[in-house]
């Protein structure tokens, strides 16, 4: 039965109460012997695994959304963190670099962009590039798009990591002087309210997306203790968990700038309780929630070892 555990809840639900009496008669009789410890690495996997497949979960994109990607998260925590960090320096970089030389954002975002922007501005309607173009055609574009970079910048991985901080950076730069070229007219709070609403999903995709591509290419240039093949396998799985886990992101993202975005000027408790939402999201679901989730797990572990 150990050998071979069932993949079904009910069938593994009757394995662990089996294996929990032999351990129970186990402990009780041999407490330190190999076969009790053996029954007790088994209990533990057969309880996690129930954890996991219970009826209720039965959706495996359920489940995948619900424990594989938080928990492919909260194992490279620090590497996301790092990408933000990253991110948000270079964003600073772009902003301040703009700021002191005026050719700068042509440089980055080129002349025929600052051109179409200074003259929406001329016009009293600073953002009017998000209100050009089919609104369905404008979504399936940037997610289409947004997508693809992303695995893109996975796909470096493979070759070397130092071109998805590349990619990295250079989106940071490009991002900060972009803010910079509205909030030198005066329109740095409303570039939060308008370009954000989208924004804030979007670049932290881009960003954990970034950090995917990072954990494959560390994975096998610094396989730790593992075999390089093995350590590949893994931080493969693992970013291509996370990878999955941001499309839904994307989409979302892709739908507020096709269809939100161009409406700017509503009122700003909507573009704030948006934001909000946005943030609270990213932060749950890429911070706390990993990290409540691993604990909790350990926390069952520690109960089943004991």
């Amino acid at each position: 039965m150990a050998q071979n555990p069932s993949t079904e809840t009910d069938e593994m639900a009757a394995e662990f109460i089996q294996l929990t009496d032999d351990l129970g008669y186990a402990k009780t009789f041999y407490p330190h012997s190999n076969v009790t410890k053996y029954l007790n690495a088994q209990a533990a996997k057969r309880y996690l695994s129930i954890f996991k497949n219970r009826k209720e979960e039965h959706n495996k994109l359920v489940t995948f959304f619900k424990y594989d990607v938080p928990l492919a998260v909260a194992k490279h925590h620090v590497v996301i963190g790092i990408c933000f960090l990253i991110f948000v320096f270079f964003f600073v970089v772009g902003f301040y670099s703009a700021s002191k030389d005026e050719h700068f954002v042509r440089e980055i975002l080129g002349d025929g962009y600052v051109n179409m922007t200074e003259k929406n501005i001329a016009e009293g309607n600073p953002f009017g590039v998000y209100q050009s173009g089919n609104s369905f055609l404008v979504f399936m574009g940037i997610m289409i798009n947004n997508i693809s970079v992303s695995f893109r910048y996975f796909m470096e991985g493979l070759l070397f990591p130092f071109f998805t901080v590349q990619n990295l950076m250079r989106d940071g730069i490009m991002v900060g002087s972009f803010d910079y070229m509205f909030y030198s007219k005066g329109y740095g709070g409303l570039f939060i309210l308008t370009v954000m609403i989208h924004g804030t999903l979007e670049l932290s995709a881009i960003t954990i997306a970034a950090a995917s591509g990072i954990i494959l290419g560390k994975s096998w240039i610094f396989p730790g203790t593992l075999k390089r093949l093995d350590a590949f396998k893994n931080g493969a799985k693992d970013g291509i968990k996370i990878l999955i886990g941001l499309v839904p992101v994307f989409i979302v993202a892709a739908f507020f700038e096709g269809f939100v975005t161009r409406h700017y000027r509503m009122p700003v408790w909507i573009s704030i309780s948006i934001l909000v939402g946005s943030l609270s999201f990213v932060v749950y679901y890429f911070g706390i929630y990993p990290i409540r989730l691993k604990k909790q797990l350990k926390q069952l572990e520690g109960v089943l070892n004991a």
